[in-house]
């Protein structure tokens, strides 16, 4: 297996107020932990920068003008959203997450690689159609999916997101759309407060597999083994994107689930085996969530560790 990982200085230029918890530091703690000789054989490119049309793939113009309208000149943060934040670098910075995110839909298509993880940030899970929030201001995930669909003809793209946080943005992007699979495991009740089992989507294409506070290792495979892998193999996807959050972690702060290194490893394990059924391997993983350094550097690197290993 090739693996190609995707990563940009700018990344780091996208700005966060003191205390918050989606900070810089949690790409370098990630960086480090990739140093060891077991990354050795990643195949490590720059993002490339998106252009702005790139987002309209999945939001209209006028969110895409408003998300630029907050963007300041001067070297400040600024609030757009309860718990979002820009500063002059961050749409520069969403727009590389955005082309790391197609560039790696191009290389897993083309077979230059089997396939690629792109540890990007803001994350892009909770932004919606026409809304910033939760720490994202585009939605990397929906824009692949629609890259893919419209630039190879994919017809059946599996999203799966494991963030602890539901992926309400994505849920709202593709709810009437019974080409994309959006399977969702996360802790409830938490932020966003969206993600119930009853929520199905217009099509049916929508699979919530909502964990209780406390719950561990077991409850996650659970939910994987009983909802999520059943409907993959309904769906049989040509193309597979991972939502990869990894604050469902026991260290994390913004959370109670109790889930180890391991679950990570376990779940992309049976990613990949449904990839390898249905989508010629072709796997495409986005960073979101995971905001305890140490976990978070664990658990992307068991994560991908795994993808390299096949």
């Amino acid at each position: 297996m090739t693996t190609r990982l995707y990563e940009h200085q700018i990344f780091l230029e996208h700005p966060a107020p003191e205390g918050h918890p989606e900070r810089p530091d949690r790409l370098r703690s990630l960086a480090i932990a990739l140093q060891h000789p077991n990354f050795d054989a990643l195949d490590r490119k720059q993002a490339p920068q998106a252009n702005e049309d790139a987002v309209l793939l999945a939001h209209p113009e006028d969110h895409l003008r408003a998300v630029m309208r907050e963007i300041p000149e001067e070297d400040i943060i600024r609030q757009v959203e309860a718990d979002t934040y820009v500063g002059p670098k961050s749409l520069q910075a969403a727009l590389t997450g955005i082309g790391g995110a197609m560039a790696a839909v191009d290389d897993v298509m083309t077979g230059k690689v089997d396939n690629a993880f792109v540890a990007a940030r803001p994350p892009g899970h909770h932004a919606e159609k026409s809304k910033a929030m939760g720490f994202c201001l585009f939605n990397n995930a929906a824009i692949a999916a629609r890259h893919a669909q419209q630039t190879y003809g994919v017809e059946r793209v599996a999203i799966v997101d494991w963030d602890v946080h539901h992926g309400n943005g994505t849920q709202d992007i593709f709810w009437d759309d019974p080409s994309v699979l959006f399977c969702s495991t996360h802790q409830m009740p938490l932020y966003p407060g969206t993600g119930a089992k009853n929520e199905t989507g217009a099509k049916n294409t929508v699979v919530n597999a909502p964990l209780s506070p406390n719950d561990g290792s077991e409850h996650f495979r659970e939910a994987f083994k009983d909802r999520v892998l059943p409907k993959l193999n309904d769906f049989r996807p040509d193309f597979i994107i991972i939502s990869a959050g990894f604050d469902a972690h026991h260290r994390d702060p913004l959370a109670q689930i109790n889930l180890v290194g391991d679950d990570f490893d376990w779940a992309t394990g049976r990613l990949m085996e449904i990839a390898g059924k249905y989508a010629n391997n072709r796997v495409v993983s986005l960073l979101e969530g995971g905001y305890d350094l140490e976990g978070l550097a664990e658990s992307a690197g068991m994560h991908i560790c795994r993808l390299m290993r096949g």
